[in-house]
């Protein structure tokens, strides 16, 4: 996950699969899902509010974005007020996963579970489904966009070669004069770019064109 110790880092999921927790008489049926937007979190939700129409309440919570800024919300579709979004988002919070949507579907049972009993149903059904789905690393990294002579070539290479393991792939044209695009840690994009920039004192032109994950 990321952390002041490694910024390049964050824990994210796959999809899970559905999991189920039965609390007196009500069932409560967790998934978990990868999700890249808000709207594909609404399409997600309206796809299992299909599959389970007959179903009760289906509440959920969702953090989307990058860790440093991440958007959180929760719903708790007609439970009283904090007793269902609010535990499944604090599940979410626990385990520190991003880029995640949990979804728990309740099929009401006859009996009252009082608002702590709720609570506790829909943040141990989070839980369980949060535990059942695949986690992932994600990896940041940024994109630096490379022109230079071909007297150069040798010494940006050499830079390459320096970098090590902070350079993730690298792809390279020719024609008509060397192109060059580096995949590298986030974190470490300009410190190659400055090397870049000295290593050919200052003939090779470098642009951070955008980040990705």
């Amino acid at each position: 996950m990321s952390s002041p110790a490694d910024p390049d880092r964050y824990l994210s999921v796959e999809d899970g699969p559905e999991t189920e927790l039965k609390v007196k008489g009500s069932r409560f049926l967790g998934r978990v899902f990868r999700i890249a937007s808000a709207d594909e979190a609404h399409g997600r939700l309206q796809s299992l509010r299909k599959r389970h129409h007959s179903a009760t309440h289906h509440c959920w919570a969702s953090r989307l974005g990058l860790p440093e800024s991440p958007t959180e919300r929760f719903d708790d579709d007609g439970e009283p007020s904090g007793t269902a979004g609010r535990p499944i988002l604090n599940q979410l919070l626990g385990v520190d996963v991003h880029d995640t949507l949990v979804v728990v579907t309740r099929y009401f049972g006859g009996a009252k579970l009082g608002t702590g009993g709720l609570a506790r149903a829909y943040g141990d059904a989070a839980a369980m489904a949060l535990d059942a789905a695949p986690k992932r690393v994600v990896l940041r990294e940024a994109r630096l966009s490379l022109e230079c002579g071909f007297d150069d070539v040798g010494a940006v290479e050499a830079c390459v070669a320096r970098a090590g393991s902070d350079v993730h792939r690298v792809e390279r044209a020719y024609d008509p004069s060397p192109n060059l695009t580096l995949f590298v840690r986030r974190s470490r994009a300009e410190v190659i770019a400055a090397a870049i920039v000295e290593a050919t004192a200052g003939r090779a032109k470098v642009i951070r064109s955008h980040d990705s994950w």
